[in-house]
């Protein structure tokens, strides 16, 4: 009869035996045994939870990288639209003092007129927008009441020079509106990613803040009225 022994789940076989000069020795021989199905199930069950892991971070990575994308592609074209009133900006406060200089010819004009509109103008160009376009706004208003009063008044509404002027700074005024709009939803765009459930996680993780919009609605209906 062999010797049996178990040792770890596995089978310790031995056997006595002699060699070719007759000396004795032990046959050891150990035969291994397959884990069972409890085992197998659980190697199971251990890789299905990996799986799912490995499936649900992928999804996580997937969108993050996608909120990240939508973020920047809102901020960058928020700022692109910032920049270019900047420029409409830039070319209305070159034209404003050629506009004083015209409208000094004419003496009915107040003094304190063409001074409220420099004041303004020095406003504006100090604020650079930070201040959500009040002091931009308050110059467009003043810039509109001079062109209406301008009305009651034949020999500058004739002058050739005034009418460029005229013309070329409306035509900025334009520009600017549509710009200020087309800025005020990308950053209406970058907002709402920032506020709202679940891309805000985000959004703080990678450092993105609200942005201040261009300009108030309900002001844009006020003009600032300058008396002559």
């Amino acid at each position: 009869m062999v010797p049996q022994v178990a040792e770890a789940g596995n089978m310790l076989q031995t056997a006595p035996g002699k060699d070719a000069d007759g000396k004795s020795f032990v046959h050891c021989a150990v035969n291994f045994h397959k884990p069972g199905k409890p085992a197998q199930t659980i190697l199971k069950h251990a890789m299905l939870v990996i799986t799912v892991f490995l499936v649900v971070l992928t999804a996580v990575s997937l969108y993050a990288a996608g909120v990240y994308n939508s973020l920047v592609r809102a901020r960058n074209g928020a700022e692109e639209a910032f920049k270019s009133i900047d420029v409409f900006l830039k070319q209305r406060y070159d034209l404003i003092p050629n506009l004083i200089n015209t409208i000094k010819g004419y003496t009915q004009y107040e003094s304190s007129t063409l001074e409220k509109i420099v004041e303004l103008r020095s406003r504006a160009m100090s604020a650079g927008g930070k201040d959500g376009g009040a002091a931009e706004l308050a110059l467009s208003g003043a810039l509109k009441s001079v062109f209406a009063l301008a009305e009651g008044y034949p020999d500058l509404k004739a002058n050739q020079e005034f009418l460029h002027l005229q013309q070329t700074l409306t035509t900025l005024e334009e520009s600017i509106q549509r710009a200020r709009r087309y800025y005020n939803a990308g950053v209406r765009d970058l907002n709402n990613a920032v506020e709202m459930f679940p891309s805000n996680l985000f959004a703080s993780i990678f450092g993105f803040q609200r942005m201040e919009y261009f300009e108030v609605d309900a002001a844009e209906t006020k003009n600032v009225n300058v008396q002559f």
